[in-house]
């Protein structure tokens, strides 16, 4: 796959002055980024779908960048743990991010854009103007092609016609979307679907739920003493269980801690152990801990995929879980 012989222009890049602040570097401007091939990635750090791109951008950050490439990510927060910028400091080193990222907590990036994915790229030429974008995941090809594209349409000469080799692992690795059948699931009754249990959820108020009868595929129940609230949902006594029915290769859960500290969890498949469909945040025995906010690989299976029910339960009180996802 090849870049267009012309790429049309969307418009000038918009204002970057709205960020809370800088990682990486000093803030920095349209003027500013003048005669440099920019690439904009909206993100954040919690995202799975974010997370499968990253392995790429990072890439392209480094091959590029003598060739004058600045790639730039913008982090507009989904979950109100992602406007800690001390949480978003370490989990971006953690990923081995070092190119500049601008922290849009009041979204200001987002709206100068009029941006509504996570994650979207922009491409900029070096006159200052939105070339491309590309929202989601996946046609990278492409997306390094329109890089090479703005190199050579500049002036840039030898360059590398080459494709960045990557090859991803753990929670960055690509879903398997032809046996993807589950979509992602919000615990907090803002943007809940499939709930499953019993008298269905209380809204906003410490209520005790108990086991559905049956979950059929996509349905999830909640389990002993928990508040549900629009973003996230709490767990109000230890003991308590998340079920989700599902199907696909990978389960995630985008998890934060309690006040108290870090939250024990238990992972049980279909009543049993995990195995070998463990996440990776789960050990031999099925177990792991809740140490800071951030997505939590539980269930990776091998084929042949199937229809599988995931029983988390948590030892501790105080665990907030926002959205599974799956891969």
């Amino acid at each position: 796959m090849t870049a267009p012989a012309r790429l049309p222009v969307e418009g000038p890049l918009p204002a970057l002055d709205g960020a809370t602040a800088w990682l990486n570097s000093a803030p920095l401007t349209p003027a500013g980024l003048r005669g440099t091939v920019a690439v904009v990635q909206f993100c954040t750090f919690s995202c799975i779908n974010w997370l499968r791109t990253v392995p790429y951008v990072r890439a392209w950050a480094e091959k590029y960048r003598d060739d004058g490439v600045t790639v730039i990510g913008v982090h507009s927060p989904e979950f109100p743990f992602e406007h800690d910028e001390q949480e978003v400091r370490s989990a971006l080193e953690g990923m081995g991010i070092r190119y500049p990222v601008a922290i849009d907590d009041d979204f200001a990036i987002w709206r100068a854009f009029d941006n509504a994915y996570w994650p979207a790229l922009y491409f900029v030429d070096v006159e200052g103007r939105v070339r491309h974008h590309h929202f989601g995941e996946e046609d990278y090809e492409r997306s390094e092609r329109v890089i090479q594209h703005l190199l050579r349409e500049s002036g840039v000469g030898d360059v590398d016609e080459g494709l960045v080799s990557v090859t991803p692992d753990g929670v960055h690795l690509a879903a398997d979307w032809a046996d993807l059948r589950t979509p992602e699931t919000y615990t907090g009754y803002a943007r809940a679907t499939g709930f499953a249990g019993p008298g269905g959820l209380r809204l906003d108020r410490r209520s005790v739920y108990v086991a559905a009868e049956r979950l059929r595929r996509n349905d999830w129940a909640l389990v002993g003493d928990w508040t549900v609230r629009a973003r996230a949902t709490t767990l109000d006594e230890p003991g308590g269980r998340i079920v989700h029915r599902f199907h696909g290769r990978d389960l995630n859960l985008v998890l934060a801690p309690g006040a108290e500290g870090p939250v024990r969890f238990r992972v049980r498949i279909d009543g049993g152990l995990p195995d070998d469909a463990r996440g990776l945040d789960v050990d031999e025995q099925g177990e792991g801990s809740v140490v800071r906010p951030r997505l939590y690989q539980l269930v990776r299976q091998r084929q042949p995929i199937a229809d599988r029910t995931v029983e988390i339960t948590f030892a501790d009180a105080g665990v907030e879980a926002y959205v599974f996802t799956f891969g």
